[in-house]
């Protein structure tokens, strides 16, 4: 069944990391921020807070040398961290 719903999982950059994310951050840190688009290996993380875009911003490389690692690849070569909640985020207050 796994291999089934791995043949079926999107085969892009941003599902992979998606897929990773909360292990590769820890839940505290996805809890506030998500991958919401990757281009040209630069993924674009959107936080609750400006704070936290800041935060992400300073772990940058770190966070790219661990996601990297978690995909076993190198196709993660930096972050761009916004803060623009996406919808949903507003409501769960």
């Amino acid at each position: 069944m796994e291999d089934l719903l791995a043949q079926l999982e999107p085969q892009t950059l941003l599902a992979g990391v998606q897929r990773v994310w909360p292990g590769v951050v820890g839940e505290t840190i996805a809890a506030e921020a998500t991958p919401t688009s990757a281009r040209g290996g630069t993924l674009t993380i959107t936080c609750r807070s400006a704070v936290w875009a800041q935060e992400l911003d300073l772990m940058g490389p770190d966070l790219v040398a661990r996601l990297n690692t978690a995909l076993s690849t190198d196709l993660v070569v930096g972050l761009r961290c916004s803060a623009a909640p996406p919808k949903g985020w507003a409501a769960q207050g």
